[in-house]
């Protein structure tokens, strides 16, 4: 049976919010789908909470299994030698095969994926040759093989069992200010991809290039004002009076020590892996989402190809290469295994933390599985733009990503660093950024 052709049109409708792109679902009709790709112009922080309402629409969708959706913050560099030979050859067999499929180890196993990426690698490369009309053979060879390599990095091993080209692919990538990674989001879109570019610190130069993508500029969130409620209706006072039944006040109970280890349970140990697998570093994890949600610190996930998550009391090794969601600004990152968790409630703030309270930091220094230690809040920190809570329980290089928890069993911060040239003199983000970060996957 022959092949359909499918067509793509962009931008046919006005994305205007981080919701509507959420929303939008480009439609297949008589072999022409539409596709989306667009710039957020969205400066600092400001709009953080539109982002991330985004993100939790989005991975509602992904959880339901209609959406591959990849949030992308720097594209890897190409330095491996090996890795540089093998796209090269991927794209000498393309060009000896007159331009067609192009085969990579992601589109290897799909023949309708090898196609769409040849489609499309060829398009890129025109835009690429009329942008730069001085660039030559081996200028073109370069920019072939990175993005044959950034498809594979970005797309991962799952995409072939997931995609077709009417399934709904949505990508999200920060700061996308350089040509050559800004046509690759663009070669994405020509494979039924929709990418949306969050450009906080610059945008890409070039009308050329700009008239590729639509452009919208969030809003600033307004709170609305406070308003009054009416007062309630009069009730006439009866003569008789009401027996009042006495108020049962729920208080909660401070864990044992000995209890408190036992939630080393759901603190996992993480190690970032490489495209062989070799291990590149440890790290930890909480588990803070029944579907499956780890939260770590974004440098314990920065560099890996995919992880490798253990378990407490379980042979099981979990891998996975699902990064959810991070920001390096807060040092916090999630990602998603497949199995069900049995999460960590994080401290919802009743009560002002002080300096002196008792906390007990779980985490696997120096890969020793699941080490605790107890301590106190020694302090409260400004780093950067980040609070931070400073304590005396013991931690080492391995712990970052750990839990560190209140007397009652919950994550009032999460190990971040400690400091070299002191003993004792530990960090982790609090819990107010945690709960901001990890609304929509917490449980």
């Amino acid at each position: 049976m022959e092949r359909e052709i499918i067509r793509y049109r962009h931008n046919v409708l006005n994305i205007d919010s981080f919701a509507s792109f959420a929303g939008i679902r480009g439609g297949v009709n008589q072999n022409c789908k539409d596709v989306y790709f667009v710039r957020a112009l969205a400066h600092g922080d400001n709009f953080t909470y539109d982002i991330d309402q985004m993100e939790v629409a989005l991975q509602k969708v992904l959880s339901e299994g209609n959406l591959f959706y990849k949030r992308i913050g720097k594209l890897p560099r190409l330095r491996d030698a090996q890795e540089i030979q093998c796209y090269s050859s991927c794209y000498a067999k393309w060009t000896e095969n007159h331009k067609r499929n192009v085969v990579t180890k992601v589109s290897a196993t799909d023949g309708s994926l090898s196609h769409a990426l040849g489609v499309a690698l060829s398009r890129v490369l025109e835009i690429y040759h009329r942008n730069r009309p001085e660039s030559n053979a081996s200028m073109e060879k370069n920019f072939a093989v990175k993005l044959l390599y950034w498809f594979d990095q970005v797309m991962g091993r799952d995409f072939p069992r997931f995609w077709n080209e009417k399934r709904a692919v949505k990508i999200v990538a920060e700061n996308v200010t350089k040509e050559q990674e800004y046509l690759f989001y663009y070669m994405v879109t020509l494979m039924g991809a929709d990418a949306l570019l969050v450009q906080r610190e610059g945008d890409i130069e070039g009308d050329a290039l700009k008239s590729l993508s639509q452009a919208f500029a969030p809003q600033k969130i307004r709170q609305p004002a406070p308003t009054v409620a009416a007062a309630p209706p009069q009730r006439k006072i009866s003569q008789r009076k009401e027996r009042t039944r006495p108020q049962t006040v729920l208080r909660r109970q401070e864990k044992s020590f000995e209890e408190l280890a036992q939630l080393a349970a759901s603190v996992v140990m993480i190690e970032v892996r490489d495209d062989s697998g070799e291990a590149l570093s440890s790290g930890s994890g909480i588990m803070i989402g029944k579907g499956g949600y780890i939260l770590t610190n974004n440098h314990v996930t920065s560099g890996g190809r995919f992880y490798s998550v253990r378990i407490e009391e379980e042979e099981r090794i979990y891998e996975t290469d699902e990064m959810i969601k991070y920001n390096p600004t807060l040092d916090l990152a999630v990602i998603r295994i497949g199995r069900q968790l049995n999460p960590i409630p994080v401290y919802e703030g009743g009560e002002k933390l002080v300096r002196g309270q008792k906390v007990v930091a779980i985490g696997s220094p120096l890969g020793l599985f699941n080490s605790v230690s107890d301590g106190i809040i020694s302090g409260f920190r400004r780093i950067g733009d980040v609070d931070m809570i400073q304590f005396t329980a013991p931690i080492s290089h391995g712990s970052s990503g750990g839990a560190l928890l209140n007397m009652f069993g919950e994550v009032i911060g999460i190990s971040t660093a400690g400091m070299d040239r002191g003993q004792n003199l530990n960090l982790a983000v609090g819990y107010e950024w945690i709960q901001m970060f990890v609304k929509g996957f917490a449980e």
